[in-house]
């Protein structure tokens, strides 16, 4: 079901798209490369010149290379465009400080520790946050058994992974009732 429409009149000032595509390497590692890029409806003028309507303010990109136990062995970041051009664009390479963390443990306060602030780029460290949710998508059936369906839930002994990690497959839930009855409480 999307939006309901807007009851006023609007008009589009600003986008921003963020996109984040999982590989699966030959390696047995997993790349995530993560890109945001944000425009304006108008020519911005900025401290740096204007820049022309259409033309990313931002365009930039991470991508982190974990194990399939969701540690980060490589991280690299790119700022193709940015508002302060031979400024912003130089913090990238301090990304490599993701390395050792793991997506599904303390990671968003590690990276907090590691890249809020002057330490990072406010918009790749915002990006960053929501690695470990796109992680698990991309593991789920592949790396992470989600053991869907009663009939193959029936046969583990172990909760299947997703159970538990939302509202809707809350243990107390209609859904894991219905889906994964052996584990509703």
């Amino acid at each position: 079901m999307p939006l309901s429409p807007p009851i006023i009149r609007r008009t589009l000032k600003h986008t921003r798209t963020i996109s984040i595509e999982a590989y699966a390497r030959e390696d047995g590692l997993w790349d995530l490369d993560a890109r945001i890029i944000d425009t304006k409806t108008r020519d911005i003028p900025l401290a740096s010149g204007v820049r022309p309507v259409g033309m990313p303010l931002h365009d930039l990109s991470l991508r982190i290379t974990i194990d399939t136990s969701f540690s980060i062995v490589n991280a690299e970041a790119v700022s193709d465009a940015v508002p302060y051009p031979t400024f912003c664009n130089t913090i990238g390479p301090d990304y490599t400080k993701l390395i050792g963390l793991n997506l599904m443990q303390q990671f968003r306060q590690g990276v907090k520790d590691r890249m809020s602030g002057i330490k990072g780029c406010t918009h790749l460290t915002e990006m960053a946050q929501i690695l470990p949710t796109a992680a698990v998508q991309a593991f789920s059936g592949e790396v992470i058994d989600t053991r869907d369906g009663a009939e193959s839930a029936a046969l583990s002994s172990e909760q299947p992974f997703q159970l538990n990690r939302c509202h809707a497959l809350r243990l107390d839930g209609p859904a894991v009732l219905q889906y994964y009855p052996r584990w509703a409480i």
